[in-house]
């Protein structure tokens, strides 16, 4: 009876507040319906529509890659950058650390990539800042600084964007995304040879961009091998009509350094094994990019499931992985096995994953500073093999 007499109470206090304010009810009801119906609007939009809606908004941005950005990433970047000029909006790609791997700088040259280096949170071309196939900046000074206002990426992560995060680790690779945010806006694939006016479409994918994109998947799902989704093949089919075949032949195949081809014999030669996993220390490289090409070769191996090859440059320690064993998800191995070097940073796929572990400054009594490896490799070894097993 109570409950009754309370409800009474209250439907009564209503009743009074709408008599006594009738214009203030009258705008709160218009305040509550207009959200209704922008939050309408917002689920029925796709993520291509809302994001090339977000870059329209902005005069200029920067389209950040993560350190020695891979075909993936310079795909999604150059994606990112052609949707932002279809929208009037002004658009640089930036990158730290280097390209080097002789397939990396084959798809820059190939695809007349134009990207700028940085080394510091200064040398950004602009304010707002989109990362692509990443979730968090990383790899230059004052990079812990950076809001970023949207992130497009594949891997696992806590980043996030101000305004805008795409963060889908179902899927094989950041191009896959980009691409369908292109066919999310009614994009037409240009073909190779043919002008984007032939199309007759108001939005497009140049070939260039398609090119890019379906290489940037080949590449980051071993030609749709591994780790790919069934959105993977969806957007590789969609951007099939714009691809130009010998771009593609191009960057697949360009000519090989000898030092990458000597550190996979180095690797192959001095790999130590257990069981089915594999642990090669290639020593001091001069080109970081070969370790994972190592990698690559050793995963090959008949009779190996699961293998990471580690390698020394400028005092850092690069670690890369494969495995095609089901009880190894080799990005959370490496970073289990790399858990007590204070200055590591490793993870990746189930399949694939990567990291490195920075030197450590330390003050000497003299009040000199020095670099000092942060982890021993022999202990770093035993760490992995461990990891590998489930023996931690």
């Amino acid at each position: 009876m109570e409950q009754f007499v309370a409800i009474d109470g209250a439907v009564s206090a209503i009743a009074t507040v709408i008599e006594s304010r009738p214009v203030l009810v009258a705008i709160g009801l218009v305040i509550i319906a207009g959200g209704a119906a922008a939050a309408y609007r917002w689920l029925r939009t796709t993520p291509g529509e809302r994001f090339s809606e977000l870059v329209a908004d902005r005069e200029a941005a920067v389209v950040l890659m993560h350190p020695n950005p891979d075909p993936d990433a310079m795909a999604a970047a150059m994606g990112v950058a052609a949707l932002g000029e279809q929208v009037d909006t002004e658009m640089t790609i930036q990158y730290p650390g280097q390209i080097r791997h002789q397939e990396n700088r084959a798809f820059r040259t190939v695809l007349e990539l134009d990207i700028d280096a940085v080394d510091h949170v200064t040398e950004l071309a602009a304010e707002d800042v989109i990362l692509v196939d990443h979730n968090e900046p990383r790899g230059f000074d004052g990079c812990d600084g950076i809001l970023p206002l949207a992130v497009v990426d594949h891997h696992p992560g806590d980043g996030s964007g101000e305004q805008f995060t795409d963060v889908r680790t179902d899927y094989g690779a950041a191009s896959s995304i980009v691409a369908e945010y292109f066919s999310d806006i009614d994009a037409v694939p240009v073909p190779a040879g043919e002008h984007a006016s032939e199309t007759n479409a108001s939005r497009v994918v140049p070939s260039f961009t398609a090119t890019g994109l379906l290489y940037g998947i080949l590449a980051d799902t071993q030609h749709l091998t591994v780790g790919a989704a069934a959105a993977d093949f969806d957007a590789a089919a969609y951007l099939q009509p714009g691809v130009d075949e010998d771009k593609l032949d191009r960057i697949a195949n360009p000519e090989v350094d000898a030092e990458v081809l000597e550190i996979k014999a180095r690797a192959i030669a001095g790999r130590q094994t257990q069981g089915s996993f594999a642990v090669s220390d290639v020593g001091t490289v001069t080109n970081a990019d070969a370790i994972p090409q190592a990698a690559d070769e050793l995963i090959r191996l008949e009779g190996i499931t699961a293998v990471v090859v580690i390698g020394e440059r400028e005092r850092t320690i690069h670690l890369s992985g494969r495995s095609r064993d089901d009880r190894v998800h080799m990005g959370r191995a490496l970073e289990q096995a790399t858990t007590d070097a204070p200055t590591a940073s490793a993870g990746g796929h189930a399949r694939m994953g990567g990291g490195q572990i920075a030197p450590q400054t330390e003050v000497t009594d003299g009040g000199e500073t020095d670099q000092e490896p942060a982890m021993n490799r022999d202990r770093l070894i035993e760490e992995i093999f461990a990891s590998l097993s489930g023996d931690v």
